[in-house]
């Protein structure tokens, strides 16, 4: 088992200090993203991201399956994040084990993107009570250099929206499936694409608060909250982490903050799904 090394003391009141003068430790202000990158392709529904030092694959694909039978007409979209000991030497992971952040990434994904109903399940039937599209995203963390949700939010959200399912022919009680050479895919009906924006409250009582934490930022962070937003400038999703409590007033102000992120990054989406 290898254990996490956590920051030292002197680093610990390093960025305090730091964060006192409104400078972080790798020069960004404290609601100032890292530099974020988008590559699609070279097929459908396979994006990288990366968020600063923090990296991550997203691959959709899609099987024929049978719906639930309460449910006849909707399709299922499921969810998988994997977090390997070489991308963050202190997660205990493989051999059948999930770390704590595979799943909190994994049930973030299925709040934002399925229950808020990102995702028109009802258009992956293909016949009702018989034949549905089954959409699987897979989430592998390349390197972890801190705030994972908000990467793998971007990463699930780019990828949906580049995936093509292949096309389907309806004749009689027949699916006729198509490839996708014959004709062209499908995109996925998407109503709304949610971001996450998480910050990292620091200090003994969590009053320096910064947007997209560091590693560094997590290990010292004493509270986080995380807000989920949608292009509609909607909220679809609250997560407050830590004892620190926070104030209806800063809960605004990094709500506030989040919807200006929140739309930089749904233009750097589409950019990179039409490139």
């Amino acid at each position: 088992m290898v254990v996490e090394i956590e920051p030292s003391n002197i680093e610990k009141a390093f960025i305090l200090e730091a964060l006192g003068k409104d400078i972080r430790v790798d020069g960004r202000g404290p609601y100032d993203y890292r530099t974020l990158k988008i590559t699609c392709g070279p097929t459908y529904g396979m994006v990288e991201v990366q968020l600063g030092q923090t990296r991550v694959l997203a691959r959709v694909s899609c099987e024929v399956t049978r719906p639930f039978a309460d449910r006849p007409t909707e399709g299922f979209v499921q969810f998988n994040a994997e977090l390997s000991n070489l991308a963050a030497p202190g997660i205990e992971s493989g051999g059948g084990k999930v770390s704590t952040q595979e799943i909190a990434v994994s049930r973030m994904l299925e709040r934002i993107i399925r229950q808020s109903r990102a995702i028109d399940t009802e258009a992956l039937c293909i016949l009702a009570g018989e034949k549905v599209w089954n959409v699987r995203l897979d989430l592998h963390f390349l390197n972890h250099g801190g705030n994972l949700v908000d990467a793998a939010s971007i990463a699930a959200i780019a990828a949906l929206r580049h995936f093509r399912r292949p096309d389907v022919t309806i004749d009689g009680e027949q699916a006729i499936i198509h490839d996708v050479k014959e004709r062209n895919p499908v995109p996925l009906s998407i109503h709304h694409t949610p971001i996450c924006v998480s910050f990292a409250f620091l200090g003994a009582q969590g009053e320096y608060a910064v947007v997209d934490p560091s590693l560094l930022e997590e290990q010292t962070q004493v509270s986080s909250y995380t807000v989920t937003l949608n292009s509609h400038r909607e909220i679809c999703a609250l997560n407050k982490a830590g004892g620190v409590p926070l104030t209806p007033s800063l809960i605004q102000h990094c709500t506030q903050i989040a919807l200006a992120k929140v739309d930089e990054i749904n233009e750097k989406i589409q950019e990179a799904v039409k490139g």
